[in-house]
């Protein structure tokens, strides 16, 4: 298999360190035992918050981490997101294992593209996982080739497009764009009127501008690119 993405931590000895951050205990201690059964230098990391995790693994010896990109959220309720810990991982010196049990390509592409070295789907049966990280721990990714390549650009693309509309949505003014909230809210043209206490004839020829500025032919085209820029 051909050794492929970022990261050149590790050597491939029996020697180099495996880190397993997870949210779910099971998993993770699971995974870390089995390792070490095998005779790797394997250890599990509960997660708290993102910080906790780079700094486990800022005070640990380098080597491999299996990386959950979903990570649950941290006690005061933020969402932790594996993929923002990717590049400073691989910056500190870590050979990045992505694990997911999201289907979603882009988001996988963004990891992989932040220098994640493999992607294993986290609902991979057992021995699955297992194999994959000890082809990883010897620089080998179990990934079919040119699939890292396909992710990627799938995440470059999707980026592209949301960099596209929100030059779009930057065109529409304040009240445009209040306008536009309240639509994708479920409100009706004379709703909107009487929030903002103005005529029925003003809230339309606002439709039409902000209709006109997102290049779509349709209330509900407008809407739908509003609830993709706030990943409704």
């Amino acid at each position: 298999m051909a050794r492929t993405g970022g990261g050149e931590a590790g050597g491939g000895s029996g020697d180099t360190p495996i880190l397993i951050v997870d949210d779910h205990e099971l998993v993770g201690s699971s995974l870390a035992q089995s390792l070490r059964h095998e005779g790797e230098d394997a250890r599990f990391q509960p997660v708290r918050s993102a910080a906790g995790v780079l700094e486990t693994a800022g005070r640990t010896e380098r080597g491999l981490i299996v990386l959950d990109l979903d990570l649950g959220r941290d006690p005061e309720g933020n969402r932790i997101d594996g993929v923002r810990l990717v590049e400073p991982l691989v910056r500190a010196g870590w050979r990045v294992v992505v694990l997911s049990g999201s289907s979603d390509a882009g988001r996988i592409g963004s990891a992989l593209a932040a220098g994640g070295f493999v992607w294993v789907p986290k609902n991979a049966p057992f021995p699955t996982l297992l194999a994959a990280i000890r082809e990883a721990r010897q620089g080998r990714s179990v990934m079919p080739a040119g699939r890292r390549e396909e992710l990627i650009e799938m995440h470059r693309r999707r980026e592209g497009e949301r960099r596209d509309l929100v030059t779009k949505l930057d065109k529409l003014t304040q009240r445009e764009k209040e306008v536009l909230a309240l639509l994708a809210a479920g409100k009706r043209a004379q709703a909107v009127a009487d929030h903002f206490v103005v005529s029925l004839a003003t809230v339309r020829t606002q439709i039409r501008a902000v209709l006109t500025k997102l290049e779509v032919g349709s209330q509900l085209e407008a809407v739908a690119l509003y609830r993709k820029a706030h990943g409704g």
